[in-house]
């Protein structure tokens, strides 16, 4: 290479408007417009209601991440709870059903009373 020579610039390939591909010096191409970028974002703030209290109040961070921790636990606990009880008081409707089906076909005439003093005794209450 001659030192004397200008050394080689990098070219860049750019896009003609009839479609076809040719080299160009970068220094002699126009600045690309500027972008304008108009970002909206929209979240909704986290309810720490609970925590803003508790902290407000003069309580530690240990009993706010206690709450945060076992609060799910405990409506997950009191859930399972009251689905045991629903479960068990259809089975007591249930089994009463069959005992009093059972009482009227087996006992004949005193099966038949006691059922009649059952539902006697329901309908005074």
């Amino acid at each position: 290479m001659d030192p004397n020579l200008p050394a080689p610039r990098a070219l860049t390939v750019v896009q003609l408007p009839d479609g076809t591909y040719t080299y160009a010096d970068p220094a002699h191409l126009p600045a690309p417009p500027p972008q304008n970028i108009l970002q909206h974002i929209h979240h909704a703030p986290p309810d720490r209601t609970v925590q803003r209290l508790a902290l407000g109040s003069g309580i530690g961070a240990g009993t706010v991440a206690a709450g945060v921790y076992f609060g799910p636990l405990l409506v997950g606990v009191l859930t399972a709870i009251a689905a045991n009880l629903a479960l068990l008081a259809f089975l007591a409707a249930v089994m009463a059903w069959g005992v009093v089906t059972v009482v009227r076909s087996v006992g004949g005439s005193e099966g038949k009373a006691a059922a009649k003093a059952v539902s006697r005794g329901r309908r005074r209450r």
